[in-house]
């Protein structure tokens, strides 16, 4: 069995969450009321309507994340409006300068602590805008991974090889020695699939139950599949 050395992480789903706290806030100042728990319910159903090899094919991270936070209301009940509309109009810019996917369970930190200490190398490998880095740095995750690789900055988004192949050279890390760990199948797993890593999907509401990968409920899992290698 192949020991593994470098793990290739996915962010937004995977280490990192919106702040839905914020999106009802904004909501909430133009006159618009869901609650946070709503949205944050809505969004694994929301991002699996998405999953779909042709619309990955069709479109952009950047295209996606528009029409993302609108079926996230759409799906928690909030009705296309001004209000809402003007407060989408204030978080995109948000997004586009500081980053909203800003929530931090504390399983995450410790996993990535644990899994160092199993000797691995970490690599973040998000489909972002350019602000992964600097959002990673202010949540206090910069330390805690070796490499931070933003599409934004690189010019390239998965499934496109080139991105993990991106990071494994910064890692150092041969592909057949990796893992890749993310939650939108035709991204994370057909991506790390090409660029030849073994790819698990983290399917935290179990919605993808008859996928042809391994499937886990979050990274909290992975020391002990590392350290069963």
């Amino acid at each position: 069995m192949r020991r593994i050395e470098a793990l290739c992480l996915d962010a937004g789903g995977t280490l990192v969450w919106p702040n839905w706290a914020r999106v009802s806030a904004a909501l909430a100042g133009e006159g618009v009321h869901v609650d946070a728990s709503a949205l944050a319910a809505a969004d694994p159903r929301v991002r699996r309507s998405f999953d779909e090899a042709h619309v990955i094919a069709a479109t952009t991270d950047q295209r996606r994340g528009w029409t993302y936070f609108e079926t996230i209301l759409e799906t928690a009940g909030v009705a296309p409006s001004d209000g809402v509309q003007r407060a989408l109009t204030a978080l995109a810019e948000y997004q586009r300068t500081t980053n909203l996917w800003a929530v931090v369970p504390a399983f995450v930190p410790e996993t990535l602590i644990k899994l160092r200490r199993l000797g691995c190398k970490l690599a973040v490998v998000s489909n972002a805008n350019g602000t992964v880095r600097q959002a990673f740095h202010r949540l206090g995750l910069s330390a805690l991974v070796d490499v931070v690789v933003d599409s934004g900055e690189e010019g390239v988004e998965k499934p496109d090889p080139r991105l993990f192949e991106i990071a494994l050279t910064r890692v150092g890390s041969a592909a057949d020695r990796a893992l890749h760990a993310g939650d939108i199948y035709h991204v994370d797993v057909v991506g790390a699939r090409s660029a030849g890593l073994e790819a698990i999907l983290v399917d935290e509401a179990n919605l993808y139950p008859d996928v042809d990968c391994r499937r886990i409920a979050s990274i909290a899992e992975l020391p002990e599949l590392v350290r069963g290698r």
